[in-house]
Order: C-alpha cells, then sequence, then structure tokens
C-alpha cells in the first residue's frame, strides 16, 4: 500500500520537468516581448502573422525566418535571429503552428 503514495510523490515531482506548451516557450524565449496574440507591439501579431500565411505551407519558411531574424516583411524594425539556445526546434515549431492558429 506504500506504492500509491511513493508514485504520486515521484509524478508530482516530475510534473515541473513536463514540457510546459509553445506559450511558455515562447515567453521564455522573449518572443511575447515583442508580439502579442491580437495586436501589434514591436512585431507584429499572431493574427497579422497567421492572416498574411493563410492557406500557405510555411512552417519551416518562418522557423528560418525566426532563426535567421530580418525586417521588411511587417515593417522596418528588425527582429533579431533567435538561436536554437533560445528556442529549441520543437518548441519553435510548435509556436509557429500556434500563430498560424490565431
Amino acid at each position: 500500500m506504500r506504492t500509491v503514495p511513493v508514485v504520486a510523490v515521484a509524478l508530482a515531482l516530475a510534473l515541473p520537468l513536463a514540457h510546459a506548451g509553445p506559450e511558455e516557450a515562447m515567453t521564455k524565449a522573449g518572443c511575447t516581448a515583442c508580439h502579442t496574440k491580437d495586436k501589434k507591439v514591436v512585431g507584429p501579431s499572431y493574427k497579422e502573422i497567421a492572416a498574411k500565411y493563410k492557406g500557405q505551407d510555411v512552417v519551416a519558411k518562418l522557423m528560418e525566418k525566426v532563426r535567421k531574424g530580418g525586417s521588411g516583411v511587417f515593417g522596418p524594425v528588425p527582429m533579431a535571429p533567435n538561436p536554437p539556445e533560445k528556442i529549441n526546434d520543437a518548441d519553435l515549431k510548435a509556436a509557429v503552428e500556434l500563430m498560424l492558429k490565431s
């Protein structure tokens, strides 16, 4: 009968290590300092991004844009490069997919 409490404690301790999702990864990487879901801050909103690329298969293209940075697509303000040390490939892909669904 002691097994149940031990398993419950182990699961409770492991929960913070579980993948938290693209929103948390985007916040940790600093994306939300310039982008929000529905209004332009420094960069375009997720909704603006989704509207611009609606119906297009652009996940890989947008991941490359985020990695390299740049400017001119949504205005003159440049976006800094975002290397894998800042946001890993899996989280970046999930973040791009989330933006495109906005």
